[in-house]
């Protein structure tokens, strides 16, 4: 049988959280934090997502919070009863002077499955963002599962970013090719947000052979990067996040 689950974060300027639900396979736990940021912990309460599975997480960060969200470990996005993927929607609002650390770990596409995630982060004009993403494709020694992700920002109201990322049986044809992954089995994102960058813009650079840095038209740098495996692509994005993230 599916699970239909959303789990729910609020945080308010003083450090509180007003809201914090969690809802099936997703358990919210607040954890300590370095710094001035209040601390999210996304612990999986049983194996999910399977196929057919509705998940959410919504996360609101009020005027002037500053919030860390992250998870305990990756996601496995397993093979359900049948045919029907997976859904897995993240929906992000971030108030005036507010920050967000947005620092998931994996998802890895298993062999069979098939997963449809969808982020859509909504930002006011002085908030700040921090999102990574990482797509490991299929675990050791196994071939990957279908998996499509798309990530929409808007700030101020204005379309800041809206990308989609699609790997695996059924993909469009070439994306294991040369072009795209040229062989790698891990691929992320990691996306910065700051009005800072207003001022002095990022510029665009390599970090490595399979990493770059590019500005995008708004106070923001988008870091893409493909790797042979997890780590490798965490040290490219980590490498990145202390440059550009230092709030």
């Amino acid at each position: 049988m599916s699970l239909r689950a959303t789990a729910r974060i609020a945080a308010d300027a003083d450090g509180g959280l007003p809201l914090l639900v969690s809802d099936g396979p997703l358990a919210l736990r607040r954890t300590r934090a370095v710094g001035p940021y209040t601390r999210v912990t996304v612990v999986g309460a049983m194996s999910a997502p399977l196929g057919g599975d509705r998940l959410a997480v919504e996360t609101e960060v009020r005027d002037g919070a500053r919030l860390l969200v992250d998870s305990a470990a990756a996601t496995l996005a397993l093979p359900g009863r049948g045919a029907e993927p997976a859904a897995y929607d993240v929906r992000i609002t971030v108030g005036e002077d507010g920050v967000l650390r947005w620092l998931p770990e994996q998802v890895v596409s298993v062999d069979g499955s098939g997963l449809r995630m969808r982020t859509v982060v909504e930002l006011a004009a002085s908030a700040r963002l921090v999102l990574r993403e990482e797509q490991i494709l299929g675990r050791h020694g196994e071939p990957p599962g279908t998996l499509a992700t798309r990530l929409t920002v808007r700030r101020a109201g204005r379309p800041l970013l809206d990308q989609e990322l699609a790997f695996g049986p059924g993909s469009p044809g070439g994306w294991d090719g040369g072009a795209v992954l040229g062989g790698g089995r891990a691929t992320g994102q990691l996306l910065v947000v700051d009005p800072a960058f207003a001022e002095k813009p990022v510029r665009s650079r390599l970090l490595g052979e399979h990493a770059a840095v590019a500005p995008l038209a708004g106070p923001a740098a988008l870091v893409t990067a493909v790797a042979p495996d997890a780590l490798a692509l965490r040290r490219l994005l980590d490498t990145a996040l202390s440059e550009l993230a230092p709030f």
